[in-house]
């Protein structure tokens, strides 16, 4: 008897603007491997049941973006270590019967830097704005590479706050007005709020404040190009945009549904780019990480 197709998933809500089908697809035919990746739009309140009903629905796992995160944390029976650290699931898996979660995120950030900005972890001290759900994967990336001064600026200092009392030692909170005096001796400048995206243009700090030698991130992918990339590149610092934390958080779910690590190559990039080529507004939804 021919083996079944395996089958996976993303599921938010809304849906329609993931790139996670074309990302997933793209490795499926590279690999020759029978399979499919689906975008389902799941609304919340049909979330859990939609989880219940996956082993039964012939489903090897998926992804879960917003706003099921939490929803998938709470609904799985096991987290990999990434995902009690940073309070929320992204991938979803069987093993040994029972259904997993994990969060890819800091994994895809991490690697992302790893591809265009070699050796920035030894960069420290790190300025990290927003706080958000990004900025906990963010922060555990940092954390497991060794960071050992972690800056969070954010609007509502409370947020920050929290960031630093979830996370400890090394972390530190700080308000918009403190930003220019932890700029001067920082690495490392990461952006995870909204401002620079498309339709919310604007720059979250001067990077002319950095030393030479600093690496600016923006985990934003639309524009490729932000405000902030721009101005730091205008300045000569390492830039790395956000489309590689995209594409790279989704290879350790590939490997778990369909049984090989895939690899980011500029032929996938270069697909994923031209996706992202403007359509129309609501095509767009430059924060999902999946």
């Amino acid at each position: 008897m021919a083996e079944a197709t395996k089958k996976a998933f993303v599921s938010g809500h809304p849906i329609k603007h993931s790139r996670s089908p074309k990302i997933h697809g793209h490795w499926l035919a590279e690999h020759g491997i029978d399979g499919s990746y689906e975008a389902i739009d799941v609304a919340p309140q049909d979330f859990a049941a939609f989880l219940a009903g996956l082993k039964a629905n012939g489903y090897a796992g998926g992804n879960v973006t917003i706003p099921h995160k939490e929803a998938a944390f709470a609904g799985v029976a096991r987290r990999d270590h990434a995902a009690d650290q940073i309070g929320a699931v992204n991938t979803l898996w069987f093993e040994d019967g029972a259904l997993w979660g994990g969060n890819t995120d800091a994994h895809g950030f991490a690697a992302n830097l790893d591809d265009y900005a070699p050796g920035w972890a030894a960069n420290g001290p790190a300025v990290v704005l927003g706080a958000g759900g990004a900025s906990r994967a963010v922060i555990h990336a940092l954390k497991e590479r060794g960071v050992g001064d972690i800056r969070i600026v954010n609007r509502t200092l409370a947020r920050a706050v929290e960031l630093r009392d979830r996370f400890g030692a090394g972390i530190s909170a700080h308000e918009p007005a403190a930003t220019a005096e932890l700029l001067r001796d920082a690495g490392l400048l990461i952006n995870t709020t909204a401002l620079g995206m498309q339709g919310n243009e604007g720059l979250p700090a001067d990077p002319a404040l950095l030393p030479g030698h600093a690496v600016v991130h923006d985990i934003v992918y639309v524009p490729l190009e932000t405000p902030l990339l721009a101005a730091a590149r205008a300045r000569g610092l390492r830039t790395v945009d956000g489309l590689g934390m995209l594409l790279n958080q989704a290879v350790p779910g590939f490997e778990h549904w369909f049984g090989v690590r895939p690899k980011v190559t500029a032929e996938l990039r270069a697909i994923i780019v031209a996706d992202l080529a403007p359509k129309s507004p609501e095509a767009h939804s430059p924060v999902a990480r999946t």
